[in-house]
């Protein structure tokens, strides 16, 4: 009776991982050169198709040299999210919509040891007792992983891929997720040194827009970057420093915050922070380096509307400090300028759904203007039809004017 596929697939391994042991230099060529002959030398192997051999030799090469069981689907530019439940099923995003792979881990060793590599390939460390990783791969895909027993159902990883060519304002405008004239605005708040807050929820977009926001930054400029995993891919900024938190080690390493980042990057001397995220005490950083002169700085939150990202920050302020509301609200209304919401609409599409401004307070509240505000309009071939309608000019038009550009009718107050 012929072994399955499965059990000569492992011998084949094993006689590979043998001889990989007398050649541990072994580039990619030798490895799968040593990987061939071994199917040749398997003699249960000469019971296989040509295809068999072709697609076991490139499983093999995989799990060897890639990701293994992710490599093909890493590989799949359609793909956008990677998700991996345990050694169940692997599932996948595909504009916008999850299917099952199909595909799944042999073992949770082998998926604990895929785990593990992400992890010691950007210097960070994912065990027992510290069972969730937050990381990126080197195409600058998003990482999240957490172990048993934290997951309960076995180790969980989860891989958010970007890209290869970044999302740029004309694709945006081709996608409808914004109009020209809002686009064209948000481009002189850039330039003019406004401080906004792109809002939304998970999987909207928002490390995308800002990513095209920061293309508007003027190339002169001293840009300092904070992230928890680098994502932001800013090009065309010569004077630009990228940093990046860091988790403790066993071997001695003390964590790096977000909160931490933030106050180093305040003592070298830049011109604008762009902080990734902001999801915990380091808000109190961010609002501080926006209140103290670092105008056009940029950073995204989570949050079901504009308001709501207003409520989000004194929140994740008063979690982290002890301060009075009214003074709180006020260095809010001071600090930031715009708050860009970015959504999903039911169709999947991703739109910017507002864009409002902090005027500043009324009494103890904050004040907030409508600008742009996203309207539907109809449902064609099942895709949501609608745009940004202009619902009231800027009423903050100072830093425009010292930038020199002129005020047009529409961002005039009504």
């Amino acid at each position: 009776m012929a072994k399955p596929y499965t059990d000569i697939k492992a011998e084949v391994f094993d006689s590979v991982c043998y001889r990989l042991m007398k050649d541990s230099g072994a580039d990619d060529d030798r490895v799968l050169r040593s990987i061939k002959e071994c199917i040749i030398a398997n003699t249960d192997c000469a019971g296989l198709t040509p295809k068999m051999r072709t697609r076991m030799c490139h499983e093999l090469f995989n799990r060897i040299r890639r990701m293994d069981v992710l490599q093909d689907l890493l590989e799949d530019d359609t793909v956008t999210e990677i998700m991996v439940n345990g050694t169940d099923e692997i599932f996948v995003e595909r504009q916008g919509k999850l299917f099952g792979s199909g595909i799944c881990f042999e073992s949770k060793d082998r998926l604990i040891d895929i785990i593990g590599k992400i992890a010691s390939d950007v210097n960070r460390t994912v065990n027992l007792s510290s069972p969730i990783l937050d990381a990126r791969l080197p195409d600058g895909s998003r990482v999240n992983a957490v172990l048993d027993p934290v997951a309960i159902n076995g180790p969980s990883l989860t891989i958010r891929r970007f890209p290869k060519q970044p999302v740029d304002a004309n694709m945006l405008l081709k996608m409808n997720s914004i109009t020209a004239q809002a686009l064209d605005l948000l481009k002189k708040l850039v330039i003019s040194g406004y401080n906004i807050l792109i809002s939304g929820s998970t999987g909207c977009g928002k490390t995308t827009f800002l990513n095209m926001l920061s293309s508007f930054i003027p190339k002169d400029e001293r840009v300092v970057t904070i992230e928890d995993a680098a994502e932001l891919r800013i090009v065309g900024i010569r004077n630009l420093v990228r940093l990046e938190t860091r988790s403790a080690t066993s071997s001695g390493c003390n964590e790096i915050t977000i909160r931490d980042l933030i106050k180093t990057a305040l003592r070298m001397r830049p011109d604008r922070i762009v902080v990734g995220e902001v999801r915990g005490e380091e808000a109190i950083d961010m609002l501080q380096a926006f209140n103290v002169g670092q105008d056009g700085s940029l950073s995204t939150i989570h949050a079901n509307s504009a308001k709501d990202a207003i409520s989000r920050l004194e929140t994740m302020v008063m979690l982290s400090t002890v301060i009075p509301i009214e003074a709180l609200r006020r260095q809010i209304a001071s600090g930031v300028d715009i708050i860009v919401h970015l959504g999903r609409l039911r169709d999947k599409s991703r739109h910017v759904l507002e864009i409002r401004e902090i005027t500043g307070m009324s009494g103890t509240d904050i004040e907030t203007r409508m600008i742009y505000v996203f309207r539907e309009t109809g449902v064609k071939d099942g895709k949501i039809e609608g745009q940004l309608e202009i619902k009231g000019g800027l009423y903050n038009t100072e830093k425009l004017i010292k930038r020199g550009f002129a005020i047009e009718e529409e961002e005039i107050p009504s």
